[in-house]
């Protein structure tokens, strides 16, 4: 077997070059993410590209456009991604916040979120993500507070 840092198996994953015998200390693809159809499109440390191909039909609310909740999981599984490369084993993390500003309607599109840290802390991080549509124009911005854990705080995560 051969353990990876959350960084390395992620980019391992993204270049389709995993074997078997890698592995990491925490679960990649997430559930949520194969659930939703969420994909990772680009990693680095403290940075995550995600994406996610929506339709009305499938993810849309009452007005016909897609649901602001889906674009709420959308960057949180941003920013969850890009916050776990910087945790090691025995650590885990939560987030304490998450606000989202909505700028344009959103129909059927590829939505792609980008998500970086505006300040890490040993404890506490601030996040920002960015969600744009297939058109390239910004549909929402999301900032978001993080919480790392250590010690039994983080044991049985």
């Amino acid at each position: 077997m051969i353990k990876l840092s959350i960084l390395d198996y992620l980019q391992h994953m993204i270049n389709n070059t995993l074997t078997p015998e890698m592995y990491t200390h925490m679960q990649y693809p997430t559930p949520i993410s194969q659930t939703l159809g969420i994909s990772l499109k680009e990693i680095g440390l403290g940075t995550a590209t995600v994406q996610i191909d929506t339709s009305k039909e499938k993810y849309g609310n009452q007005q016909g456009t897609i649901h602001g909740g889906l674009l709420c999981e959308l960057a949180d599984a941003a920013i969850g991604t890009a916050h776990s490369t910087f945790i090691a084993e025995g650590e885990s993390f939560t987030s304490v916040d998450l606000k989202i500003n909505f700028y344009r309607p959103v129909f059927n599109a590829v939505l792609t979120a980008k998500a970086s840290p505006l300040q890490k802390g040993k404890t506490i991080s601030h996040y920002m993500c960015e969600i744009f549509r297939s058109d390239g124009k910004l549909a929402a911005m999301l900032t978001s507070t993080v919480m790392t854990l250590t010690g039994e705080k983080a044991s049985g995560r």
